[in-house]
């Protein structure tokens, strides 16, 4: 039994799909979807814009471009819109290039508000304002592209499947380094449901700042008990 398992219930697992049995998750996220010429063209251009972009950062640039190829990964594994997947997550720390003085002052004037002093969560910020500045920057994304991205830093107790891919492409994808906690997903992907995928990612996130004494964002409570209230976390 796993450690999920032991934590709650047992963990609904899912039959395996044709090849996932065997496989590892490094093979499962390597899975690539045939996008359309379109498609293809469109995601070359998000991906040299990010380049631009993000080119004071190539740690975070090579992360992104990861998660994109994760998130496509991972959305073909659960019947998700892989080229929204992509898209998003190529996207998805469009801002991480932004100063935290900065994105505190465009957070304020956004009305983004989380109830707390915005340097406790700071961190946090990214995903919810660029959400709401790329429609400037790409009038045609879809507002599911723009709620993954703004939710794939706290999560929400009524998370979509595209959102929960983002969010576990961003926890899972393979530049991360190892740990327990990252691997224990890692090597459920593809044998339980998505919901409990990221329910797992969820609260592994919250395990993670909690044992090493970081703040904790009061909001994470909340969702936390909204999933567990609508039984999104995939238990049994």
């Amino acid at each position: 039994m796993s450690k999920v398992a032991k934590r709650k219930g047992q963990v609904k697992r899912i039959a395996p799909t044709k090849g996932t049995k065997a496989a590892g998750w490094k093979e499962l996220l390597g899975h690539r979807a045939r996008f359309t010429p379109l498609q293809c063209a469109r995601i070359e251009r998000l991906e040299d814009d990010l380049a631009e972009r993000l080119e004071s950062l190539p740690k975070r640039l090579a992360h992104s471009l990861s998660v994109g190829r994760s998130a496509e990964a991972l959305a073909l594994l659960y019947g998700v819109d892989p080229y929204k997947a992509r898209v998003a997550g190529i996207l998805h720390d469009w801002d991480k290039v932004v100063p935290h003085d900065e994105l505190i002052a465009r957070a304020h004037e956004l009305g983004i508000d989380l109830g707390v002093e915005p340097t406790l969560v700071v961190s946090l910020l990214h995903g919810m304002v660029a959400e709401r500045e790329l429609p400037d920057v790409y009038p045609d994304l879809p507002p599911d592209i723009l709620q993954a991205i703004g939710r794939h830093t706290i999560g929400a107790a009524d998370m979509t499947p595209l959102d929960d891919v983002i969010f576990v492409a961003d926890g899972i994808e393979p530049l991360r380094p190892s740990s327990p906690g990252i691997d224990e997903v890692r090597h459920l992907v593809g044998s339980v449901t998505l919901p409990n995928l990221f329910w797992v990612s969820f609260t592994g996130g919250i395990t993670y700042v909690v044992g090493r004494g970081r703040y904790l964002y009061p909001g994470t409570i909340d969702i936390y008990n909204g999933i567990v209230a609508r039984g999104n976390h995939g238990y049994e």
